[in-house]
């Protein structure tokens, strides 16, 4: 196991003791993100997964994040994970605190309407860069990726993900609905800790 950061690295293990909390429905799809990750590892390919959701501004950010910190975790090399909506908006204030809570090092890099953030799991690894944009922006792979649908919206109103040699659904809540309500904190904290221990397990079951 890697090295992340402190407060991350107690996430991390408090999250794989929780493993057996995810439905097996839930590890069924999970597996396929795992078969996909290996089939890529046997081939000696670079695995590309590129999340998508509506407006790219929580759910698609989150499992990205996760996603790149858990390959890293697991040693699992050769891996670029990427982000993308159907629309571009901006990675949204409340979960950008809630994946600093969780052990995150962010810090925004360009001040806009849609900033840019570098997302740091590691002090030996290179940072994430994150902004919202279309799944389909220069800035993400153009074929040979899986696209992981994080949204039911998003996977309903992109039936073809042109590039895409793989595509995955794997659902999440929106936290949104609970934006300017008593809830919302922990919304976010709550769908924070569910990614990252399903994308963790899902890393878990690759063999090197």
């Amino acid at each position: 196991m890697a090295n992340v950061l402190p407060t991350l690295h107690t996430t991390i293990q408090h999250l794989k003791e929780e493993f057996h909390l995810i439905p097996e429905a839930r590890k069924t799809i999970l597996k396929q993100v795992g078969s996909y990750l290996q089939k890529k590892r046997n081939a000696q390919q670079t695995t590309l997964l590129n999340f998508i959701c509506t407006h790219n501004s929580r759910r698609s950010h989150i499992s990205q994040i996760w996603a790149q910190a858990a390959a890293y975790y697991y040693n699992v090399s050769d891996i670029r994970c990427f982000s993308g909506g159907t629309e571009a908006t901006a990675f949204f204030p409340s979960a950008v605190k809630a994946m600093q809570e969780a052990g995150f090092s962010i810090t925004r890099v360009k001040q806009q309407a849609n900033p840019v953030y570098e997302i740091r799991f590691a002090d030996t690894a290179d940072p994430i860069v994150v902004f919202s944009k279309k799944y389909d922006d220069p800035f993400n792979p153009a074929n040979n990726f899986a696209a992981v649908m994080t949204c039911t919206h998003a996977d309903e109103n992109c039936p073809l993900v042109l590039g895409a040699d793989a595509r995955i659904s794997l659902p999440y809540d929106d936290p949104k609905a609970f934006d300017n309500t008593p809830l919302e904190a922990a919304k976010y904290t709550e769908r924070v800790r569910e990614i990252g221990r399903e994308l963790l397990y899902a890393f878990s079951i690759i063999n090197p």
